[in-house]
């Protein structure tokens, strides 16, 4: 078979939709099998390996990315039923979360915070425009809610996701660590602190830990869209105002 009657074939293949959907599955689960060959170290994050590796398909087969979302959004459909079953393990741990609702409101409203006004403030400061600075900001809120909210601030939403993909896999890979090293043993803070920091890409690793890490994630991670789509839009204005010379 020559390279033409290849050419023709992918060209045929590549406009079936189950086409990327079949080769998004295969990615990342050849990914989460090269993560367990690895003894499950962060490093090895199946998320960071399957972006790689469907981004380098695209760039080398020239696929926009439409096409590519066209095949694929049934994976993008399924991300609301799986947001919604993420309360299924949390109620399991009712009566420990009941308990650590002071210390953890705290850590909520701290947490979020110090991710959001941080990052616009040292981007500010650095001399990032407007939009990036206000597209920087929502960075730790899962990509829906970021989007959003960049959008209503006047940033750009494809930036804010690369931003919250970014963020998700370094705090994913690297959190855990961190946290092993400030002496943050306990299964539900350090659970609450990945979700808090690193959204949905941080509550998969959360998962991969042990179910009270990932259910204590998983309500950081709805907790921080919410607190942060209520107080973000007011907030940074008063920020851009004080940081005006």
């Amino acid at each position: 078979m020559n390279s033409e009657s290849m050419t023709e074939i992918w060209v045929y293949l590549s406009a079936q939709p189950l086409l990327w959907l079949t080769l998004t599955l295969a990615v990342y689960m050849l990914a989460i099998l090269l993560h367990r060959k690895a003894g499950g170290h962060p490093a090895v994050n199946p998320v960071l390996i399957s972006v790689a590796v469907l981004v380098s398909l695209l760039l080398a087969t020239g696929t926009p990315y439409q096409r590519y979302f066209d095949g694929a959004q049934f994976v993008h459909f399924l991300l609301g039923p799986t947001t919604v079953a993420l309360a299924v393990p949390l109620h399991g741990q009712l009566r420990r979360l009941l308990a650590m609702s002071g210390p953890l409101l705290i850590a909520l409203v701290v947490g979020s915070l110090v991710a959001g006004l941080s990052a616009y403030g040292i981007g500010a400061l650095m001399g990032a425009s407007t939009p990036t600075v206000v597209s920087l900001a929502p960075k730790s809120v899962t990509t829906p809610i970021a989007m959003g909210v960049a959008e209503r601030l006047g940033g750009l939403a494809s930036l804010t996701a690369v931003f919250v993909i970014l963020t998700g896999i370094f705090g994913a890979i690297f959190a855990g660590g961190l946290l092993r090293r400030l002496g943050v043993k306990d299964d539900a803070s350090v659970g609450f602190a990945l979700g808090l920091a690193s959204h949905g890409i941080g509550t998969a690793r959360a998962f991969q830990i042990s179910e009270q890490t990932g259910a204590f994630a998983a309500l950081a991670m709805g907790l921080n869209g919410l607190f942060t789509a209520l107080t973000l839009p007011w907030l940074l204005p008063l920020v851009a105002g004080l940081l005006k010379p």
